[in-house]
């Protein structure tokens, strides 16, 4: 396969996340999950998963789970050598994982304190 191949699929799944549907039911999956981890990947990452198989079944990846998993395997092995599929691939993950917020340094253990 060639870096193009796995791009304009790339592309395809991004657009499809903008699809009016498709934007609906993240939305609502979102929603559903208040910012909670655990939730989200209840809630949304089904709803993503369903999204992208819908597009890549059409390029030979399996209809399911696994199908998804070797896509996104693939895009992982281009994203060093092909800056443009590294950018897409970042736009692609923020569409479905919520930002990852570090906690502020030197804010304690997160332990309980003792007196």
């Amino acid at each position: 396969l060639c870096a193009r191949v796995p791009a304009a699929v790339l592309a395809e799944v991004i657009k499809a996340f903008g699809a009016p549907e498709n934007a609906q039911r993240m939305e609502e999956a979102r929603d559903n999950a208040c910012n909670d981890m655990g939730k989200m990947l209840q809630f949304l990452l089904p709803v993503a998963t369903q999204i992208q198989q819908d597009v890549i079944k059409a390029y030979g990846f399996s209809n399911d789970g696994e199908g998804v998993l070797k896509f996104a395997r693939l895009i992982k092995s281009y994203e060093s050598q092909d800056p443009e599929i590294a950018s897409m691939s970042g736009k692609l993950k923020a569409m479905f994982l919520p930002p990852m917020t570090l906690p502020p340094h030197g804010a304690g253990t997160g332990g309980v304190a003792t007196s």
